[in-house]
Order: C-alpha cells, then structure tokens, then sequence
C-alpha cells in the first residue's frame, strides 16, 4: 500500500469566480483547484505558493486554512485506478499578489492541465469539478466544519 499524500491546494475567488486548473482526459474537459504535493521538509503554505507557480504561473498570498479532504480512491468513482490511493488535501484560502496578473499555465502544469481558467461561481455545479461537494460549499458559501471527509 502507498503511503498516504498530503496535497495543499488554493481556493482563488474574485469578481465571483473562482480560478481553476482545466484538465482533460478521455472523458473531456474536468477542473481542479490549484496545488498539489507537499514534499518532504515543505510546510503547507510553502506548498501551495509553489505549486500555483507550476501550475497557474502567479505568485499567491496564503491566507486561512478552510478545508480539508480526503481521498481515499478506492471508495470513489475512479477506484479501478486508484484503488491504492489515499490523499489528504489542505484548501487554503488565497489571492493573487498582483490581481491583474495573466494567468496561464504556469512552468510546470499537471500531465492532464490544458490550461487554466476563471469559472463563475454560480456555473460551477456545470462542470466536472473535482471535488463537486467543494465547488457547492463555496458557491453556496456553506458555514462548515473545516474536515469535509471522503468526498468527491
């Protein structure tokens, strides 16, 4: 079994948009918060501001810790692949250092990031967002516990 990954990942609102990564597999376009994995030695909020240099080429300011999620594949929709997974993800909430900076994708973007993208938040139940019960907290602006759970 894999050891279990903490990923720290940035919620980016302004304008009532949300900035997320715009993926596509076989099954088309999906979208993702920006971040990732926390490497060894890295604090949290030392994650996040490089992997939204990667993946959306802007320098962030790292504001609160709002959520956290789970995933443990194997009680998910893609448990044929990753059925040995178990991620947890921290979601920071973030602004751009310069709002009016142009965003793109950044100098080391994900296998599957085609792009990246402002998606207005009363749309966001239209996508293929990952995790949705995220997308629907934010949008709906839900006072919630900060652990979410297992959820997609």
């Amino acid at each position: 079994m894999k050891p279990i990954r903490n990923s720290a990942k940035a919620i980016i609102i302004q304008e009532g948009k949300v900035l997320l990564t715009k993926n596509q597999d076989e099954q088309g376009f999906f979208y993702l918060f920006p971040g990732g994995g926390q490497e060894s030695g890295e604090e949290l909020i030392n994650a996040v501001f490089r992997e939204c240099m990667e993946e959306i080429g802007a320098e962030i300011i790292v504001n609160d810790l709002l959520y956290v999620r789970e995933y443990i594949g194997k009680n998910h929709e893609f448990a044929e692949w990753d059925f040995n997974i178990h991620q947890v993800e921290f979601y920071f909430m973030c602004q751009l250092k310069d709002p009016h900076t142009n965003i793109s994708n950044g100098i080391n973007p994900d296998s599957y990031q085609v792009g990246v993208e402002w998606v207005e938040l009363e749309t966001i139940e239209e996508i293929r967002l990952y995790p949705k019960k995220l997308g629907i907290i934010i949008k709906n602006k839900i006072e919630s516990r900060i652990y979410i759970g297992d959820v997609n």
